[in-house]
């Protein structure tokens, strides 16, 4: 944020897959705690379709959406492979190309590492 104006490229959704929402929670309360993300939306049971070792797959997973900033992706990608069950997880983000200025300020300000 510069000048009290919010700047777009700051933002990301974050997107990852679980096998149990047991796991989407361990690992959506892990990124918050960490304050790698703002808030961290978990959706399921969905039903994936996908290739994996030569053959396609139909699995049941849940599907977490997270809210970060730029800064801390780096951050979060390494935490993701660490705590993740799978042994090459979804790690996809996209760009926040608009949004509410309130919104996005408050993802800057609980992402922030150092919060007292």
């Amino acid at each position: 944020m510069l000048n009290g104006e919010v700047d777009m490229t700051d933002y990301l959704q974050v997107a990852s897959t679980t096998s149990s929402q047991e796991e989407a929670v361990r690992l959506a309360r892990g990124i918050t705690e960490a304050r790698l993300a703002a808030c961290v939306q978990i959706a399921g049971p969905i039903r994936s379709i996908y290739w994996w070792v030569g053959k396609v797959q139909d699995a049941e997973e849940w599907h977490l959406v997270i809210k970060t900033t730029s800064d801390a992706l780096s951050a979060l990608e390494s935490y993701i492979k660490a705590n993740h069950s799978y042994e090459v997880p979804e790690i996809i983000a996209t760009p926040i190309i608009g949004g509410s200025a309130e919104y996005l300020a408050w993802v800057s300000a609980e992402t922030t590492p150092d919060r007292s």
